[in-house]
């Protein structure tokens, strides 16, 4: 099993969401996160002074496949977050060891 992290702009998460569930990947769960990447934040103008602000609003979703979803999954997180601008976001990787399911305590491994 692997967990995929992505990081996404907030605009973009029910867009991300419907895709996702229409191939069957409904588990998630959703935070929102500040971060910055290259864009290294933007300039903002009010009440004409320039402000940076370094750390942007984006949402993180996390979900859990099989290792042979891992592929299909990036597909749709790609296709449906892309705006092909800086600050899209950024798509991880990492295994999972096991999972215990907390109301009936099955564990999958």
């Amino acid at each position: 099993m692997k967990m995929i992290q992505a990081i996404i702009r907030p605009e973009k998460l029910d867009g991300v969401m419907k895709a996702l569930g229409e191939k069957g990947f409904v588990a998630l769960t959703v935070t929102m996160v500040r971060g910055r990447g290259e864009q290294k934040g933007i300039a903002l103008e009010f009440r004409g002074m320039v402000t940076q602000v370094d750390l942007l609003p984006k949402v993180k979703i996390d979900l859990v496949v099989r290792d042979g979803e891992v592929d299909t999954a990036i597909g749709i997180l790609v296709a449906s977050a892309r705006t092909g601008t800086i600050g899209d976001g950024k798509i991880f990787v990492l295994p999972i060891e096991g999972v215990t399911k907390v109301r009936t305590g099955e564990v999958w491994r």
